[in-house]
């Protein structure tokens, strides 16, 4: 097998999407589905992240190896189960994921975040340059290009969090069907941070649920 199908495999076996699997390494959804065609590679840093995401090593995803053992997990969510008849709104929606991640880690330091930037490819920016617009603010997310911010107004249904086990991290993500967890391989330890192209900074702690 070539390393796009034993990442295609992999990804397929735990029931992730393109866009879900890109957005656990912090890459493009695109550069994903190019890892998948065989088209390309990804850098040293991002096939790292992807063995240690997938368990595996990267003679694994290199070369002929053996079963995949993947530490991701995902479990279906429903918003509706929470909302009392109510439509729910974006607001709603977000307490609604507080309280679920809250009761799926009821042990456990919750760490809220919020996605501060995205890191442009060079041919995002170039398109940007062309464009020339510079100047578009959204509360306090820095300046951004116009496809930068396309990429976090497409990221707004999604929360992210850390939890905090006593020897573990986990980066979290819920969207309106899923709440999906990766193990990092290392601690996050500061306030502003990156995952991969995705820039975060911490929100403070969820609290306990009522």
């Amino acid at each position: 097998m070539t390393f796009g199908e034993k990442l295609k495999e992999a990804r397929k076996n735990i029931g992730l999407s393109q866009e879900e699997l890109s957005e656990l390494i912090g890459v493009s959804r695109a550069a994903v589905a190019k890892w998948e065609s065989d088209k390309g590679l990804p850098d040293i840093e991002n096939l790292k992240t992807v063995a240690k995401l997938l368990d595996v090593s990267t003679d694994y995803l290199l070369d002929d190896g053996a079963t995949l053992d993947l530490s991701v997990t995902k479990k279906a969510i429903d918003l509706e189960k929470y909302a009392e008849g109510k439509k729910l709104s974006r607001i709603k929606k977000v307490k609604i994921k507080e309280r679920i991640v809250r009761e799926t880690y009821p042990e456990d330091e919750i760490v809220r975040l919020t996605l501060t930037g995205i890191r442009d490819t060079k041919r995002e920016k170039i398109v940007d340059e062309a464009i020339g617009w510079f100047v578009l603010i959204l509360g306090d997310i820095p300046l951004f290009g116009t496809q930068e911010m396309g990429k976090l107004v497409n990221s707004l249904d999604h929360q992210y969090y850390l939890v905090n086990k006593e020897k573990d991290q986990y980066f979290v993500l819920l969207t309106d069907e899923h709440i999906i967890a990766r193990k990092l391989p290392s601690k996050i330890t500061g306030k502003k941070f990156e995952i991969g192209d995705m820039k975060f900074r911490t929100m403070g702690i969820v609290k306990e649920t009522v």
